[in-house]
């Protein structure tokens, strides 16, 4: 039997792969970077204006439908305080609310500022409370059987009733805010969390302890990636309430912030500005909520591949 022969240099040459450079643009790019070394060096190139195009068009369809279905509403509210006049301080115009916002914008802003102070506080610890509960739900079957029947009943006990109470056992400072915030993120934070820790595929768990792997490196290595996507289902819910939450507090006792600045305007037959106030806790709640999209693009860039999205 005759030896194989090596493909002439013609042969390879037609087969190679810069016949088909649009498949192979990663082989392209590693021969170019060994022709001119430097050119690892150089800064990568820009987005296509395609590409970008692409994502605003994508944005754009995200973000337009709630914006019409909100200007209609807005719409229909101002015609409506126009043709039947109605009084100012039983509903103003939508048009009076944010000229009267604007002109007390720094009364607003002098109240945002220990709402949003309240808010960050009480939600830290919320943060850090749900992931030691979580951790040691995860570790401790026990801890599971006995703690997570009582987190699910501590939901059931209503915030309006809680909130007066603190502020007579801590005063009208920070502390009594902070728990109010603390209770009122902290279930969708735990919950989802020891769900995520509890999804990591078992086989990847047989794994890597056939490797040798302890249940420490086990639980970092496998165990949190699986639980981020969750984690980041209990952030968005939870980071809706926290502004909510501390608005709240404040209603109950407080001596500044949007809750207590609501409650004079309201006293003080000001439904305008109560209604301005309202505005701006939405705004922040719903910038927060939009927060926890771009950390979540940043922390967990392969969750784009998993959607089928550019990760660049």
């Amino acid at each position: 039997m005759d030896a194989p022969t090596a493909p002439s240099a013609a042969s390879t040459a037609s087969t190679s792969p810069t016949a088909s450079t649009g498949s192979t643009g990663s082989t392209g790019r590693v021969a170019a970077t060994a022709a001119d070394p430097a050119a690892a060096l150089r800064p990568a190139a820009s987005p296509a204006p395609g590409r970008v195009r692409g994502r605003a068009a994508a944005v754009l369809a995200t973000v337009w439908p709630p914006l019409l279905v909100l200007g209609v509403l807005v719409a229909g509210w101002q015609a409506y305080t126009e043709v039947t006049a109605m009084d100012p301080t039983v509903l103003p115009s939508p048009g009076r609310v944010l000229a009267q916002g604007w002109e007390n914008r720094a009364d607003l802003w002098a109240n945002t500022v220990p709402t949003l102070q309240e808010t960050a506080a009480g939600f830290a610890l919320s943060f850090a409370l749900a992931w030691a509960v979580a951790v040691l739900l995860d570790f401790s079957t026990a801890a599971r059987r006995g703690l997570y029947p009582l987190l699910v009943a501590s939901q059931t006990v209503p915030i309006v009733a809680v909130a007066p109470l603190l502020i007579i056992w801590f005063g009208f400072g920070l502390l009594p805010k902070m728990l109010v915030v603390t209770l009122a993120t902290f279930f969708p934070l735990a919950a989802n969390l020891a769900a995520g820790f509890a999804s990591a595929d078992r086989e990847a768990m047989r794994l890597l302890r056939s490797l040798g792997a302890g249940r420490l490196r086990t639980f970092r290595l496998l165990r949190v990636p699986s639980a981020m996507p969750y984690f980041f289902a209990g952030l968005r819910v939870s980071i809706t309430y926290a502004v909510v939450g501390a608005v709240f507090a404040e209603y109950a006792g407080a001596e500044s912030g949007l809750g207590i600045y609501m409650q004079a305007q309201k006293s003080a037959f000001r439904t305008d500005l109560v209604l301005a106030a309202v505005t701006v806790t939405a705004a922040l709640s719903i910038a927060l909520f939009a927060a926890t999209y771009l950390l979540e693009r940043l922390l967990l860039p392969w969750q784009r591949i998993l959607r089928n999205e550019d990760p660049s």
